[in-house]
């Protein structure tokens, strides 16, 4: 997570991860703007080029050569990242509005989310076609396109809706792949029987005769039949009927056209065209608010109607960049100026590729091996990053381009930073904390929003009452996330030791800025908390917020368990023969290290956020009704650490399982490649607790002993005959990789009390 080395005044929020976006963060990565903070708000975090994507499909490229790492390039640009979906915009309080967490505001937005297929508009097309657009999305629907051709016995027919150049690419790019498949399963590759539809008199109507005839003649050397001025109007299950009248049965109907603007558009206000895309100026700002810029696919420029094409996204990155970093400036912005001719190179499925601009025509394996290095030289700019220029644009304080009335209010409030009690203002405070509503109970007699310093509660009479803390900085960008992830991480105390959670009282570090961003920040990483704490039946009874350098939230957490203190579920009651369950993998300290250096895979990340979120609540009753006799949630330590201290007052050994541990995706890649996290050199004193360490250190897993986690799962002995109607049981509840690492030994003569076992 970058640290922002100036206070937050501006917010520009950039919706989508298209070409256009990922050269805006580029673009601010090099030349970052103080002051002004920039937020990513994406459905899919690994974004597909499209001038890479038929390569994919035929099996020249994996998968991740042909997409862009949105997480890696917005940590790279100090950008922050939302995993989420956009449904609307509140342009009159100028917030976005997302799918599943708070409306995130912004002063500028920047709108790059490519085309939505509108299938609606052909009967049946919806439910029985596969649609190209949103190519972010293609991926999964390919592979199980792969999966059912792969699986169909006997002749197969596909059915390619759009012979433009993309779904002429495609076929082609289908054909030679699938053909392949074929063989390698033993099947004729003549089972496959491919037709392409063109609405159109001719296929590639926007490219010059001489690209057509070379296209006609590889597509027909291919045995794809063309079917030419027939626009596909129906579409049922196995079949399509085109305008004059022709049906052709097909087994996969893939769609390549009539791709149109997102739905939610349509109620943001903005002017739109026929096709639903935004309407923009020669400045790229859309035609009604001047505050909202649109690139790409979903934006339609006034004054020049131009065809969707990936090259033009790529280009309108750089007047986008330079015209969002204008706007918060309060600069005259700058043109684009699309270009009138660009070079096409689109290959015909092998690596064999047709060259077209204008009049220009060109083919031979050579034009694929040119496509090729421009390609992988482009998305090397978003993989291999350059080191960022320490020299930045004037920020906004001291831009002269504010006048006084803008830039006055600003430094007033962020100027003087005091010492001592730095509490975060009254009314920032009273602002955000507003809008969160924590449950009601009734032991709590004076809670978050009644006017005194003090919480008061009720113990219940036959409970005693648990109490724990914890408490530590940010280690992503996203508030809502981070407060989602401490409260769950402060609640694991409560509910390792089988209590219930009552209340909970917090304490946070906000870095300074205008108080709107302040007020935001606030809102966002409580309200995120405040669910997860709602949802354990934790009310919020109180805290403190103050300012710091760095975003940071902890939680002091009451919970209740019956006065009867045998049947609290402690550390200290392992015995001989039990079977030692983890209910989450391990992982969050070396992944979040390497996320730090840009080493670590977005989606490892999202993988490791969504199991930092998942509660144990659900959890513990099991444990508790297969016989748990001793249980600690992982927060904090290594798995070693912990084990080591269950075992010490247990009065017992243990024995873990190397090749048993379940491991978050990626954590054996960063571990392997010596990228711990800080915190690791600590842990790995507790090696001498170990006995066979030789054999044991060459073990890929071995590292993973040490590595601190956050919000981790459970770690609980059970009894062995048990062990596996619980793992049953934690695995139908969600947790999924839920697994027994080892097993409880008596104590031995050794000083060492844990064995590994390879």
């Amino acid at each position: 997570m970058q640290t922002a080395g100036s206070p937050i005044l501006r917010d520009i929020i950039l919706i989508g991860g298209g070409h256009s976006h990922v050269g805006v963060l580029r673009m601010f990565a090099m030349q970052p703007l103080p002051g002004v903070r920039l937020s990513v708000i994406c459905t899919d975090t690994e974004t597909p080029y499209s001038g890479m994507l038929p390569g994919y499909i035929a099996g020249h490229y994996d998968f991740d050569a042909v997409h862009i790492d949105l997480r890696r390039l917005a940590e790279f640009a100090g950008a922050r990242y939302f995993l989420d979906e956009v449904v609307g915009i509140d342009r009159a309080a100028r917030k976005v509005l997302c799918r599943t967490r708070p409306a995130v505001p912004y002063d500028v937005l920047s709108i790059n989310i490519g085309s939505t297929p509108q299938l609606v508009r052909v009967h049946g097309a919806a439910e029985h076609a596969v649609p190209v657009k949103p190519i972010r999305r293609f991926n999964e629907r390919w592979l199980a396109l792969l999966a059912r051709i792969r699986a169909h016995a006997g002749r197969t027919t596909i059915a390619v809706v759009g012979a433009g150049a993309g779904g002429v690419e495609l076929t082609l790019a289908m054909h030679y792949r699938l053909r392949r498949e074929l063989l390698a399963l033993g099947r004729h590759p003549d089972e496959l029987v491919f037709h392409l539809f063109s609405a159109e008199a001719n296929i590639l109507p926007t490219h010059n005769a001489a690209v057509r005839r070379a296209f006609e003649r590889v597509l027909g050397e291919r045995g794809v039949v063309i079917h030419r001025g027939a626009e596909v109007v129906e579409v049922a299950a196995g079949c399509l009927q085109a305008r004059g009248g022709e049906v052709l049965a097909a087994d996969e109907i893939v769609w390549v056209t009539q791709a149109g603007g997102a739905p939610w558009l349509r109620d943001s206000g903005l002017a739109l065209d026929a096709d639903g895309f935004i309407r923009v100026r020669d400045t790229l700002q859309s035609e009604s608010d001047p505050l909202i810029f649109a690139a790409g696919d979903c934006a339609s420029l006034i004054d020049r109607p131009l065809e969707k094409a990936g090259v033009l996204a790529v280009r309108m990155g750089r007047p986008l960049a330079a015209n969002l970093r204008r706007s918060v400036l309060r600069q005259p912005l700058v043109s684009y100026r699309p270009q009138r001719r660009w070079l096409a190179l689109i290959s015909t499925g092998d690596r064999h590729a047709i060259a077209s601009r204008g009049w220009l025509f060109a083919r031979g394996d050579w034009v694929w091996r040119w496509k090729n290095w421009i390609d992988r030289r482009f998305m090397r700019r978003f993989s291999e990053f350059p080191p960022i220029t320490q020299q930045a644009a004037p920020g906004l304080v001291e831009s002269p381009s504010l006048d006084a009335a803008e830039q006055t209010p600003a430094i007033s409030a962020i100027a003087m930073r005091c010492g001592g009690c730095a509490k975060v203002g009254a009314s920032v405070l009273s602002r955000a904390l507003a809008q969160v509503r924590p449950i009601e109970r009734d032991d709590v007699l004076i809670g978050l929003h009644a006017p005194d310093d003090v919480a008061v509660l009720r113990v219940p009479a036959g409970s005693v009452l648990l109490h724990t803390v914890d408490f530590f900085r940010a280690f992503i960008d996203d508030p809502w996330v981070f407060g989602r992830i401490t409260a769950n991480h402060a609640l694991g105390d409560i509910f390792a030791m089988g209590g219930t959670p009552q209340s909970a009282t917090a304490i946070a570090t906000v870095p300074p800025g205008l108080e709107s961003k302040v007020e935001d920040t606030v809102y966002q990483m409580m309200a995120g908390a405040v669910a997860v704490l709602n949802e354990a039946g934790c009310a919020l009874v109180g805290g403190h917020t103050g300012e710091g350098r760095e975003l940071a939230l902890g939680f002091a957490i009451n919970g209740l368990i019956d006065e009867g203190l045998h049947k609290v579920l402690c550390k200290g009651g392992m015995r001989s023969g039990d079977a030692l369950l983890l209910t989450k993998p391990i992982g969050t300290g070396t992944l979040f290290a390497a996320h730090a250096r840009l080493q670590a895979r977005g989606r490892w990340i999202d993988a490791a956020l969504a199991s930092m979120q998942q509660s144990n609540r659900a959890a513990v009753p099991c444990l508790i009704a297969h016989g748990a006799t001793a249980c600690t949630d992982l927060t904090g330590l290594g798995l070693l650490d912990h084990l080591v201290e269950m075992t010490r007052l247990s009065g017992v050994d243990a024995e873990i399982d190397l090749d048993a541990l379940p491991l978050l995706d990626g954590a054996a890649e960063t571990a392997a490649a010596g990228i711990l996290n800080s915190l690791q050199p600590a842990n790995v004193r507790l090696h001498r607790a170990l006995r066979n360490q030789p054999t044991a250190r060459r073990h890929a897993n071995y590292p993973l002993l040490f590595d601190p986690q956050t919000a981790g799962g459970l770690l609980a002995s059970v009894p062995a005959e048990r062990a596996t109607a619980c793992l049953a049981e934690l695995q139908a509840l969600g947790y999924t990789r839920a697994a027994c690492i080892g097993r409880v030994l008596p104590a031995g003569a050794e000083r060492e009390p844990i064995s590994l076992r390879c």
